[in-house]
């Protein structure tokens, strides 16, 4: 007999984060793998996960926004650790993309690394290899996968800015989900 494996992957963040952006409860399935590059089968079973790990309601439709917030807080940079690679062609991302950008100075870029990106900076692993087609069509999915980088490899000041910009994209606090 057969067990589901229901331990949280990279792509599950990814899909959880693209639910926040759209914010939209009657979501499907279809449309959501075109616009993260996934399969279908990839986005069924990332629902499976989520929902079993309480990032996602029963009805596997609605993110529980506090708990993948707290998840994001504390837990990705141990869980999806990453460290600053080579530099590499690539498209921005942590304090390297918006909305940090305007509010860090640093002459450190970090690229997600990409054929088609415009940028030249160390290479940070995205979540999912999708993650830089997804982001190129997507500014508020870019916006906020960049902010969780800056969770994933920043440095204290650049940790707290952007857990501000996502408590207001999760409104975190008002709701749970």
């Amino acid at each position: 007999m057969k067990t589901q494996n229901y331990q949280l992957k990279p792509q599950d963040i990814v899909l959880l984060l693209k639910l926040v952006v759209d914010n939209n409860p009657t979501w499907n399935q279809k449309p959501i793998s075109a616009a993260l590059c996934m399969s279908q089968s990839e986005i069924s079973q990332a629902v499976s996960r989520c929902k079993f790990a309480g990032l996602l309601s029963p009805d596997g439709k609605t993110v529980m926004k506090n708990n993948l917030f707290d998840l994001l807080q504390y837990g990705i940079r141990f869980i999806f650790a990453q460290h600053p690679g080579p530099v590499v062609r690539g498209i921005p991302t942590s304090h390297s993309a918006d909305p940090l950008r305007s509010e860090i100075q640093s002459d450190e870029l970090f690229v997600w690394p990409y054929a088609n990106g415009t940028a030249r900076g160390h290479s940070i692993a995205p979540l999912y290899p999708s993650v830089p087609a997804a982001a190129m069509k997507d500014s508020a999915l870019h916006e906020i996968l960049a902010l969780v980088d800056a969770l994933r490899v920043g440095r204290s000041r650049e940790k707290d800015l952007a857990l501000i910009h996502l408590k207001e994209r999760f409104d975190y606090g008002k709701q749970n989900h």
